[in-house]
């Protein structure tokens, strides 16, 4: 009986919280109505004119992105054109790969698609035994890496797929949102949500970098064909 009570005072309670998030909505949607309602033919075209400046600019950014690489997934020959490209953008995610490395080819599957649905942001490729100056300087250690860069500076790692489930078979998605968490890209799901198929397996914890305590120049391979 006192247990049938409880489920009957929880339920009114949802009620009630719905029914005010309701109204809440409905008295916003009507102040809007009415507000467009009160404009004259003058703030109505004057409206018009800031969305179409709105969206006038938001295409000549496209095109800038565009005009710097982005919108691709690309590799680049050297370390001195990581510096360049790295200058020329805020937003930068650069793969360390190695071709004997099959967890490489898995992650340039994900960052082909990622480069293309995000322009605000430029998807690089560099092979880290070609670059051990910037490796050592990074301190890359373990292959795949993902440098997440922010005006010209590393703000965050990706190292392997720990932080993406643990398994070969994370989704983009996955990808998306442990980027949207460094804020690289321009990320619309919840943060709070990781979209692990098995989130209480594998937890939601990051794994960085230690730049105190890794040394050497030896790449380990997150792979398990190595």
């Amino acid at each position: 009986m006192a247990a049938d009570t409880s489920v009957d005072i929880l339920q009114k309670v949802l009620e009630n919280e719905i029914l005010q998030t309701t109204k809440v909505v409905e008295e916003h949607l009507d102040a809007e109505i009415q507000k467009l309602d009160q404009m004259d033919e003058d703030e109505l075209e004057h409206l018009k004119q800031r969305r179409l400046e709105a969206l006038k600019k938001s295409q000549q950014q496209k095109q800038e992105w565009l005009s710097k690489g982005h919108g691709e997934y690309r590799e680049i020959p050297s370390e001195r054109d990581f510096f360049q490209e790295v200058k020329e953008s805020k937003n930068v995610v650069c793969h360390f790969y190695r071709d004997t490395t099959f967890r490489c080819q898995i992650m340039d599957k994900h960052l082909t698609v990622l480069a293309k649905k995000h322009i605000e942001t430029k998807f690089l490729k560099l092979n880290a035994e070609k670059s051990p100056f910037l490796c050592e300087r990074l301190r890359i250690k373990v292959i795949p890496t993902l440098a997440l860069i922010k005006d010209g500076k590393t703000q965050d790692y990706v190292v392997g797929f720990t932080d993406l489930g643990n398994t070969d078979d994370f989704t983009t998605e996955t990808l998306e949102w442990r980027l949207g968490c460094a804020d690289v890209i321009n990320y619309s799901g919840n943060l709070m949500e990781p979209p692990f198929q098995s989130q209480k397996k594998y937890g939601t914890s990051f794994t960085k970098l230690d730049k105190k305590t890794i040394r050497g120049k030896i790449y380990d391979s997150d792979s398990d064909d190595d």
